[in-house]
Formats: C-alpha cells, sequence, structure tokens
C-alpha cells in the first residue's frame, strides 16, 4: 500500500454558508455546565418534573391500541389532519383566532418553523426587524439566508413600535422596506417582558401601512402567573399578514418537537413545499399522542399544575435579586414565561466576567449574543424554571457577589 500524503483539508469541503455556522452559544455553555455543580441559571428547559408522564403512557397505550395504522406510518407533510383541526379549534377558543381564517401546519418543533420561514421569505439582503434582544436561535436560522437585520429597542411593553415606525419611514424615504417583523411578543425570550395591547395593534398597523409580514412567536403564552391575558397579535390580524408559531415544548415535554405554524393558506402551501425537502413529515407518532392530548382536555388540565409549579420559582429569583443585588443592577419582572433579563452597569462586560461567575459555582447566559448586531456587552439572560427554590436563590447570591466585585473592579 501506498504512502498516505495525510488528511484532507476537511474544511475546504464546505459551503461558504457552512463555513460561516457558529455553535449556539446557549447550547455550548450548557455543555460546560452541565456535568458540574455549578448552579446553572442559563438554560432555557422545563423542568422534568412538569412532564404529564403518566398522561402520556395512557395515551401511548391507546394510540398504539386504537391509531397504530396512522402513529407508526409515514404522514402527510402538513401534519395529521386530526392534530390541526384540534389545533384550530383550541386557538379559536383561547386566542380568539378564528379556525376559518388560518390553515396549521405541524412542525419539528418551532425552531423548524424558524428555518422554513427564513427558506420561504428570506432573499440575501431582505430587511428583517427583531427586538433587542431577541430569540438567539430565531438570529440563527433567519441568518443562514442572508438578511440585514434591524433591532428595535425594547422596555417594560415590549418593542418600542414608535421607534419602528420612526425607523420604517427613514428606510421608505431611502427607497427600502421590511420584509418582516419578527417578535416573541408574550413573556420574550430572553427579557421577559410582554408586548402592551395598544403596541400589538400598533405594529399591526404599521405592517398594513407599509406591507409587511409578521412572524409572532408564542412558546410562552400559555404560561402565565400574574396579571391579565392579552391576546396574540394573529387575533387582530384581518389580512392575512401574521404568521402565529406555537409549540408543545413548554406546555406538554420538549422530547417529541412538535410545534405549528397557523397561518394563511396560501403563505401554509408554499411552507408545505419546503418542509417536503427538508424531512417529509414531522413525526407521526408524536403528533397522534399530541392530538389526543389536546382533544381528550388534558392539555387544559395540564396548563394550571404547571403554572402552579413556575410561580414560586419566578417569585423566589424575584425576591433573591431584590435581597442579594447591588444597588445599579436593574432587571425585568415578568408576569409569565421562563426568563428574567438583567441589566449591569455600563462598561461591565457579562461574557468575560462569565468565567468568574463560574468559578463561584453559578451560570448565566452573557446577552450579548441575543442582539443582532451583538452590540450590548453588560446584560444577562437568568432562568427560573429549572432549579429549585433554593438553589436559584443560592445561585442569584453567588452571582450578586460576582457582579459586585466585578463593579468595584470597575471603580478601581
Amino acid at each position: 500500500m501506498g504512502k498516505s500524503s495525510g488528511s484532507p483539508d476537511f474544511e475546504a469541503y464546505f459551503s461558504d454558508k457552512a463555513k460561516a455556522m457558529r455553535a449556539s452559544e446557549v447550547r455550548e455553555l450548557l455543555k460546560l455546565v452541565e456535568s458540574s455543580d455549578v448552579i446553572s441559571l442559563a438554560g432555557g428547559l422545563p423542568a422534568p418534573e412538569t412532564f404529564p408522564v403518566e398522561i402520556i403512557k395512557k395515551i401511548t397505550e391507546d394510540v398504539l391500541t386504537n391509531h397504530a395504522d396512522k402513529a407508526l406510518q409515514y404522514g402527510t407533510t402538513t401534519g395529521f389532519t386530526p392534530l390541526r383541526l384540534t389545533l384550530a379549534e383550541w386557538m379559536e377558543k383561547r386566542y380568539g383566532i378564528p379556525a376559518g381564517d388560518v390553515e396549521v401546519m405541524i412542525v419539528a418543533g418551532s425552531q423548524q418553523a424558524l428555518d422554513l420561514i427564513g427558506r420561504v421569505f428570506i432573499n440575501p439582503g431582505d430587511i428583517v426587524v427583531v427586538e433587542g434582544p431577541t430569540y438567539l436561535a430565531a438570529l440563527n436560522a433567519f441568518k443562514y439566508y442572508e438578511p440585514e437585520f434591524v433591532s428595535i429597542e425594547m422596555d417594560d411593553d415590549g418593542m418600542r413600535v414608535d421607534v419602528l415606525e420612526e425607523k420604517l419611514k427613514k428606510l421608505k424615504a431611502e427607497g427600502k422596506k421590511v420584509k418582516f417583523v419578527y417578535t416573541v411578543s408574550t413573556f420574550q425570550n430572553p427579557a421577559g417582558v410582554t408586548m402592551s395591547l395598544e403596541r400589538r395593534k400598533h405594529l399591526l398597523e404599521l405592517a398594513k401601512e407599509y406591507d409587511f409580514l409578521i412572524v409572532e412567536d408564542g412558546p410562552y403564552s400559555e404560561l402565565r402567573y400574574s396579571g391579565e391575558p392579552i391576546p396574540p397579535i394573529k387575533h387582530f390580524d384581518d389580512e392575512g399578514r401574521v404568521l402565529y408559531l406555537g409549540t408543545f415544548s413548554k406546555i406538554f415535554a420538549p422530547g417529541f418537537r412538535i410545534g405549528w405554524i397557523a397561518a394563511h393558506p396560501h403563505f401554509i402551501r408554499k411552507l408545505e413545499i419546503a418542509k417536503q425537502a427538508v424531512d417529509l413529515c414531522a413525526n407521526p407518532f408524536g403528533q397522534v399522542i399530541a392530538w389526543k392530548y389536546v382533544a381528550d382536555g388534558y392539555l387544559d388540565e395540564h396548563i394550571p399544575k404547571v403554572i402552579e409549579f413556575y410561580k414560586p420559582r419566578r417569585d423566589a429569583m424575584l425576591e433573591a435579586l431584590e435581597e442579594y443585588m447591588p444597588e445599579g443592577v436593574k432587571w425585568t419582572k415578568p408576569d409569565g414565561g421562563m426568563f428574567i433579563w438583567v441589566t449591569l452597569p455600563e462598561g461591565i462586560d457579562t461574557k468575560l466576567m462569565m468565567e468568574k461567575a463560574v468559578a463561584k459555582g453559578v451560570a448565566y447566559v452573557p446577552g450579548e449574543a441575543f442582539f443582532a448586531h451583538r452590540d450590548v456587552k453588560n446584560t444577562m439572560r437568568l432562568n427560573f424554571t429549572y432549579v429549585p427554590e433554593e438553589k436559584i436563590r443560592e445561585g442569584v447570591k453567588r452571582l450578586a457577589e460576582t457582579i459586585e466585585e466585578e463593579m468595584k473592579a470597575l471603580k478601581g
């Protein structure tokens, strides 16, 4: 045998798009802390204690006894029809979205929906508006299709739609237009804030005036611990401009990887064609189980139990922040969801501070990654759903000590 000339240059085989890919910083961070004794306030994981294991056992037996021919076979690309119709009826009942105005397509978690939306709607150079900060995995999904991101700041009432309006006027004057606005309108990831009713209506008015779409991501909408529910933007949509994304990951179990898109049938048809090339169909077995879970009333029974489980954890984190954080640190006070957003004094870089926090036994997600242009360094995301109350308090205490030391160092 001849001598090998050495390994090939593996990197040279990748496409330009693949070379530009970067690992999710949240995912890499979770690898770092998962096997240590660090209290992780970093992940966005539901608590396993909330998974309805006994209900899943019961439904699975029923499905294998009575619906195995559908559950174990290939399915249609749009999804198991009884599940799609049941979800449309459920959204009409819960959110006032008329079932006759939308079509529902089942996807492999709403993360797949984000990628499909990028495939179907984004040309290189198209303007996509996001919140600042926004969901990191949405940025990663859209980035592959080479849009130009415009980031709009937020406050306690969500996206500053007045700031967006000024930006739209400037873009129009430059002969440019927005393709779509992406928003996590309720209990936003990472900030935890909720867009006000007034801003939701204003955003839809702007979409009509400036002719753009709205991608409304609603993974946390059912996790409300205080305050009054606000209808989704899709509730007010009378032109089919809003694509609504839902998921079972936070109200059932993320392991099923089942989400959905509710949108105008014209959009669903094109998304279906895109999905055919990706995976043919979402997991049919999980879809049939999810159908029984919703149709038999288990979902409506389960949501209050999840809320009851998470509310004390949200409260524990807010109380600990109030007790331990030094003056000059600010944080959001969410009515629901899974996250609290913390802002430190200018000059502190939370990405650089991370190593010191881990050394003290606590982890968070540095905020930089949640900004489209990575231009804000002094923020962090904390999760309160995964860790028990006593660990939340201890974790926040350790974090506060780290921040206090950093603030002293900053002052010199």
